[in-house]
């Protein structure tokens, strides 16, 4: 796994779409040897405003790549595989 985490999953706790997004998030990141993590938008109220209407939302890299919901082959695609 790589020390930085390439995939950043926003989402908040209850939100059957955040729970959708992290097992595909895991799966793909787990099987290509990508690091990533989570962080929920109720922390920090600049997450809150920008994001609360687009959970779950990932990043790429640091650049936002989807919201509501992942693609699986689109996200495997961004990370080269």
């Amino acid at each position: 796994m790589a020390d930085t985490p390439r995939v950043l999953l926003l989402g908040k706790p209850g939100c059957h779409l955040c729970d959708d997004a992290r097992e595909i998030v895991s799966r793909v990141c787990d099987e290509l040897g990508v690091g990533w993590e989570e962080r929920d938008i109720t922390a920090s109220e600049e997450d809150t405003r920008l994001y609360w209407e687009q959970i779950p939302v990932t990043f790429v890299d640091g650049v936002q790549h989807d919201f509501w919901r992942v693609d699986e082959p689109r996200l495997r695609a961004a990370l080269g595989a």
